[in-house]
């Protein structure tokens, strides 16, 4: 499964961006598609994950901010992270990230820069 996830840019603080996950196939099985991000000085932490009954979870410092949706169109499901009211330290770059049928697939990093 190969993750195709775009959206990411320059942001000041206080604004918005909105970031999709486009993972084909994933959608005919239970699934758990989620967006990480990593900063140099960190691990690699989950951000907002949606399973495919619907269930979200989000890290304690993006409620409220961030909301996970998703979209399951003939297998291929499409999620999207709309992120708002964005800090400095939302700064990172983000990975989308596929659970199913056992195994993990991982698409490309997009930076997100958060700064005036």
């Amino acid at each position: 499964v190969q993750l195709q996830a775009s959206g990411g840019g320059l942001v000041q603080p206080g604004g918005s961006l909105r970031l999709s996950c486009v993972a084909p196939g994933i959608g005919r099985n239970f699934y758990t598609i989620a967006w990480y991000r990593q900063t140099p000085r960190a691990t690699r932490e989950s951000v907002a994950a949606l399973t495919s009954r619907g269930n979200t979870n989000y890290l304690s410092s993006v409620e409220g901010r961030f909301t996970i949706s998703g979209d399951n169109t003939n297998n291929t499901v499409t999620a999207t992270l709309q992120m708002t009211n964005l800090k400095p330290e939302d700064t990172a770059v983000y990975y989308c990230n596929a659970y199913t049928g056992g195994r993990n697939y991982w698409g490309q990093g997009t930076l997100v820069t958060v700064s005036s």
